[in-house]
């Protein structure tokens, strides 16, 4: 199977225990990388330097560690860590998250099988404490016309489990640098430019998400990156301006909420229970409108 990158970034914010698990996931895949580029967006904790210097002395020819003197956001942060990267696959992770063992094989597999395929995700299991523990599934669109309608409101993709390719990436300008909405806003102009993109019917990573994450959705710096970057989708004309209000307003509609209705919202109407899954995961074609507001859009809300 042809090579990839892991690229992943890092801040003093995070969990140590998190942080190891979510490297351990991606050397352990059952098709490895051969280049794991982790980007140090600022000055990290001695805890955290810890778990990165031992992976790096254990494996010296894959991990490469990119140290930023500074916070930068993780726009700027994946910019220069796609600089690291030597294969034109990238696979996403993220810091606190838990990729299942099988992931790269899947997704390198869609790639082999499809040579215009540029963006390739899967499904999600959140969970709480426990990664064996999940409480919902988000699920996304699967083929590339649905994925394109999906686009214009709402996160088509589960960013941490992307896979997509560099060139494409760097042929529509790479990442903004933004403070929210990053992905989204790559991933639109990448489908307005006309490349091909794909999602699993897998879950392809177990995502963290505590009673933490509700708050830390619930603020107006995420709603500024949600019409920031919705308003460009419209601007490139892509998205419609009833596609706009509609997004903002739910965004917004979720913000003001309490975090408990925050919760039974997203819980409720924006995700799929596991019960309604099978045992990968999978759920039917027609219900991923469940999926709701992006996570990816708001991954980096408690960065500086």
């Amino acid at each position: 199977m042809e090579n990839y990158s892991v690229l992943m970034s890092v801040y003093a914010g995070a969990d140590q225990e998190h942080f190891d698990r979510a490297i351990e996931s991606m050397l352990s895949q059952t098709a490895p990388t051969n280049n794991f580029v982790i980007v140090c967006d600022g000055p990290l904790t001695p805890a955290l330097d810890a778990v990165l210097d031992s992976y790096a002395e254990r494996y010296p020819s894959v991990i490469v560690p990119v140290r930023l003197p500074q916070n930068v956001g993780v726009g700027k942060a994946a910019n220069e860590g796609l600089a690291h990267c030597k294969n034109d696959l990238v696979a996403k992770m993220d810091a606190d998250d838990v990729s299942v063992s099988n992931r790269a094989e899947l997704q390198l597999a869609m790639f082999k099988n499809d040579p215009d395929l540029a963006v390739c995700g899967g499904f999600i299991e959140e969970f709480g404490d426990d990664p064996d523990l999940p409480h919902s599934v988000r699920a996304v669109p699967t083929e590339n016309e649905d994925i394109r309608r999906f686009a214009k409101r709402r996160q088509p993709f589960n960013n941490m489990t992307v896979m997509y390719r560099r060139s494409a990436v760097l042929d529509v300008g790479g990442y903004r640098d933004y403070r929210r909405s990053e992905d989204y806003d790559l991933y639109i102009r990448l489908l307005h430019a006309g490349y091909k993109a794909a999602n699993l019917k897998d879950v392809l990573v177990k995502a963290r998400v505590d009673t933490s994450a509700y708050s830390r959705r619930a603020s107006f710096g995420t709603l500024q990156g949600c019409v920031r970057s919705r308003w460009r989708s419209y601007r490139i004309g892509y998205s419609s301006l009833v596609d706009v209000c509609i997004c903002v307003v739910g965004e917004f509609v979720i913000i003001v909420s309490p975090p408990k209705l925050q919760q039974y919202i997203y819980r409720k109407f924006l995700r799929k229970g596991c019960d309604e899954s099978d045992s990968k995961g999978n759920v039917n074609d027609r219900e991923y409108a469940a999926a709701g507001t992006p996570r990816s859009n708001d991954e980096d809300t408690h960065r500086a």
